[in-house]
């Protein structure tokens, strides 16, 4: 549940301009805003209604470039200094800070995801409950840098499948299990918070940035000043997705088939995969195709379900000075057309 925690007498100046992207939060929001205690946020009028037809965008995904250019001007237009959106059915969430030098910065997924766990994690801290009973879950292609906070912090991390109902599933057995289970997201900006709804709510992850501002404020903090801390903390996490559209599933079936057979070795029984990544060796494969897991001898299978599509998840990692990276390759299990999203991370506690 997310309940108001901030004193409105302590907010310190700080503007939001809000997008619903034509789509359904705006009303929502207004109502929540002000049941917090807010001041009313600046809407983007040219998007603020529902319009089936997204005139103002190419596309209403809030992480599409040029879908938040409207927001950034109407925020430029008014002094504001954060932009939060959603997309048209507001399940997801981003958000935008203008920086000292006036340039803005847009979150990615999972920056905003190591922001909202470690908020989650502060209140859990505050409220005297118990490190091992609280845990947390995201995507196996988002960051690891959730499962880093775990580690250093005492609590337990679970890692699914993409997709919310794998997510919120996880989060059910979890429950289960006697743990509480107060947050969990995918890096392609879906955040879960709370027992109540076991999904990804845009209107929920709006509020909590906006309480997350107004406490860092109160501190003389700001958003991208808090996730340098964190990095300084954890270790620093850089992440990087693309992807390429191939409208013919044989040739994507060939590109697989070549990760597969790296060497020319490789059989259908026994793969050959790649050995080195971006000059590191690697550490372990999972392939959720074949049902293969490098890490888990004798059997190795693994234990997350088998994608219905081709996936294939490297970790690679330097003897010498700590810096990991991992590598997921994957077909898109939504899109109608064959595309593959293409996921990096870096990790270096230097």
């Amino acid at each position: 549940m997310i309940t108001a925690s901030h004193n409105p007498r302590q907010d310190n100046g700080y503007k939001f301009v809000n997008t619903s992207l034509h789509g359904v939060s705006h009303a929502v929001l207004a109502k929540t805003f002000a049941l917090f205690g807010f001041p009313p946020f600046t809407p983007v009028k040219e998007q603020q209604l529902p319009d089936p037809d997204f005139p103002t965008v190419t596309f209403p995904n809030p992480e599409e470039k040029g879908a938040l250019d409207l927001a950034l001007e109407t925020a430029n237009s008014v002094g504001a200094d954060y932009v939060l959106a959603q997309d048209p059915d507001s399940d997801r969430f981003s958000a935008a800070e203008r920086g000292l030098d006036g340039k803005w910065v847009t979150f990615t997924g999972d920056q905003l995801g190591a922001l909202f766990a470690s908020a989650v994690l502060q209140k859990y801290k505050a409220a005297g409950k118990p490190l091992n009973k609280l845990a947390m879950v995201a995507s196996t292609v988002s960051s690891k840098m959730v499962e880093a906070m775990a580690t250093a912090e005492g609590f337990k991390f679970v890692e699914c499948l993409t997709g919310f109902k794998f997510i919120g599933n996880a989060a059910l057995a979890l429950a289960q299990d006697g743990y509480d289970v107060p947050f969990g997201y995918e890096e392609a900006i879906g955040y879960m918070f709370g027992s109540e709804i076991r999904d990804k709510d845009g209107v929920a992850a709006t509020m909590m940035f906006a309480e997350l501002i107004a406490s860092l404020h109160h501190d003389g903090k700001t958003a991208t000043s808090y996730l340098q801390e964190l990095y300084e903390q954890y270790g620093y996490f850089q992440t990087s997705n693309s992807y390429f559209i191939c409208i013919d599933p044989p040739t994507i079936d060939r590109i697989f088939a070549r990760i597969r057979n790296h060497d020319g070795m490789g059989t259908p029984a026994k793969p050959s995969y790649p050995r080195t990544l971006a000059g590191l060796n690697i550490a372990s494969i999972r392939d959720l195709t074949i049902g293969y897991d490098s890490t888990n001898p004798p059997t190795y299978k693994p234990t997350l379900p088998l994608s219905s599509g081709h996936m294939i998840q490297f970790r690679a990692e330097s003897p010498t000075d700590g810096a990991k990276i991992t590598l997921t390759i994957r077909t898109s299990g939504t899109e109608p057309k064959a595309s593959l999203l293409d996921f990096v991370e870096l990790l270096s506690n230097r």
